[in-house]
């Protein structure tokens, strides 16, 4: 499965919105969806959008998950490279993690 993640924020922070495009390796899309969340930075946007389709990708019971995401800040905290200094991030980062444990493999 992949899992396309996008957050942004018009002004930062500013009116912002998170979406989310599971699909199968055939291009079948399971799921998509987006929602506004209210005033946010981009980087809480991009955490939700991730937090958001992980969720859904536990939800239909999928074990293995490749993130597709354009956020180099989240997918490297993600994998460990960076640490995660902003208070506002650190919930939504600990909250992410605890959802890529409970698939297989999140890559």
């Amino acid at each position: 499965m992949r899992l396309y993640t996008d957050g942004g924020a018009r002004g930062n922070p500013g009116p912002a919105a998170a979406a989310f495009v599971l699909e199968q390796e055939d291009g079948t899309v399971l799921d998509a969806r987006g929602d506004a969340i209210g005033i946010q930075t981009n980087n809480v946007a991009e955490y939700t959008a991730l937090l958001n389709g992980l969720r859904r990708a536990a939800e239909l019971g999928v074990t293995e998950v490749e993130v597709v995401s354009d956020s180099e800040l989240m997918v490297k905290q993600m994998r460990g490279d960076y640490r995660v200094k902003n208070r506002a991030l650190q919930d939504l980062f600990l909250d992410a993690s605890r959802l890529a444990r409970q698939l297989d493999t999140v890559v």
